[in-house]
């Protein structure tokens, strides 16, 4: 509840990412057209301090969202740990962040993404209950043991309820390692070259703020998504989806 962090930080990151990064993408769309495909989740208080202190912002994704090329998902409107406290909180969360979407953006939510995409089966049924088909959790080593993320997979109380899982080692080296591990597209192009003909997907997630707030303009971490989609069409067999 500190109103000038919460407007300094808000501008600060719009300025460095939202705005650019957004600009980047629908010149991206532009010139690919249905080739490009993406999607956003962000919590509706994230929605309410662009349209508070920064309303260009949330209008530059309101363009991208009009294009059809983006899929918005659902989340805890505070981005919360409701989940794991109290089912009538977390229902109570979501239906809020879906009533926001619907009125801001347009459009009616059918994916779900838990705050830090936090998962278990039980979760996962609450989410079914709450009619979403698809959720996004997170790919992790410990939990898949020899399993990869890269396929659909459902959840064991409710299959009705598909699970996308986070590739961590590729969302990681872009968002973390970018300049280190992560030094060209040519090196993201590879990572994907490595995936086995007979796994299906990959699914990179990231903080947003990965672009240009992480990593500032003059990492070249806008140039690297600039080359990224061209370098993927013309290097690989992949093709970008919505979830």
């Amino acid at each position: 509840y500190d109103d000038y962090q919460n407007r300094m930080m808000m501008q600060r990151v719009s300025e460095h990412c939202y705005l650019p990064m957004n600009e980047l993408l629908m010149k991206q769309i532009a010139k690919y057209g249905d080739k490009i495909k993406f999607s956003f989740s962000f919590s509706g208080i994230t929605v309410e301090q662009m349209d508070y202190y920064v309303p260009e912002a949330l209008e530059s994704f309101e363009k991208l969202v009009a294009t059809g090329n983006v899929e918005l998902i659902s989340e805890t409107y505070s981005h919360s740990l409701a989940s794991l406290a109290n089912k009538e909180a977390f229902k109570k969360q979501v239906v809020e962040h879906k009533k926001l979407i619907k009125d801001v953006f347009g459009v009616v939510t059918k994916t779900f993404n838990n705050t830090d995409l936090i998962y278990s089966d039980s979760i996962g049924s609450d989410v079914a209950e709450m009619g979403f088909d698809l959720m996004v959790t997170e790919g992790a080593k410990h939990v898949l043991g020899w399993k990869s993320p890269n396929y659909l997979y459902v959840n064991a109380i409710n299959p009705k309820l598909k699970l996308l899982l986070r590739n961590y080692k590729m969302s990681d080296a872009l968002s973390l390692k970018f300049g280190t591990e992560m030094k060209s597209v040519e090196d993201f192009v590879n990572m994907l070259k490595e995936t086995p003909q007979n796994e299906e997907v990959v699914n990179v997630l990231v903080d947003y703020e990965t672009f240009g707030e992480c990593y500032n303009a003059s990492t070249g971490i806008f140039d690297f998504m600039n080359s990224l989609p061209e370098a993927i069409f013309n290097n690989t067999d992949f093709q970008f989806a919505k979830p």
